[in-house]
């Protein structure tokens, strides 16, 4: 069983936001997918779906940011999902609006939502798939991951996830080396 995570903040008035990257690529994938319903449980929105014979658990925590891990372990441990099979999809300072970078494990960078899913876990041993939202100058950092993406951002932001059923669909049909040495190059 795997669980792709995207992170994000949950409410209307967070939809288009810099930190909600990670909602934003799950959802394109599950439309492009016509997987519409969600459950609710544990404080997260999910859905499963049967890829390759294995199951998949998409899940949008819907606890704030911050409080991302509290949600995700709750379903590690419910699932019995082992630590290798979480794919956490989320926003990243400090790689380029819309490029994206798969690492294996890592600090948190300072990105609190993965900071809090290393105190839940208890580890920094988790796949993730960085989407860059470019670093500000002269800006408060809250702010920024907070405020809207302006329309050329937006429209780079847009077309990173309509790639997102192949890059999930990569990552669920090949080795998470040959995913990385894939998606690492561009």
């Amino acid at each position: 069983m795997k669980l792709i995570v995207g992170l994000g903040n949950s409410g209307k008035e967070y939809d288009n936001t810099r930190h909600n990257v990670g909602f934003k690529f799950i959802d394109t994938y599950l439309e492009n997918k016509k997987i519409t319903i969600f459950h609710n449980k544990f404080d997260g929105l999910y859905t499963t779906s049967i890829i390759n014979g294995e199951k998949v658990i998409f899940l949008k925590p819907q606890k704030y940011m911050n409080l991302s891990g509290e949600v995700i372990e709750q379903y590690v441990n419910f699932y019995k999902i082992d630590l290798k099979d979480i794919l956490i999809v989320h926003d990243d300072l400090d790689i380029p609006c819309g490029k994206i970078k798969i690492k294996s494990q890592g600090s948190s960078g300072g990105h609190n939502g993965l900071k809090n899913i290393e105190l839940h876990l208890g580890t920094q041993n988790y796949k993730r798939l960085k989407i860059g939202v470019s670093r500000p100058i002269n800006t408060d950092i809250i702010n920024y991951v907070l405020g809207n993406f302006n329309q050329e951002e937006k429209t780079i932001i847009d077309n990173i996830c309509q790639k997102s059923s192949d890059i999930i669909d990569y990552y669920l049909n090949n080795s998470f080396e040959n995913f990385m040495n894939k998606y690492n190059q561009n």
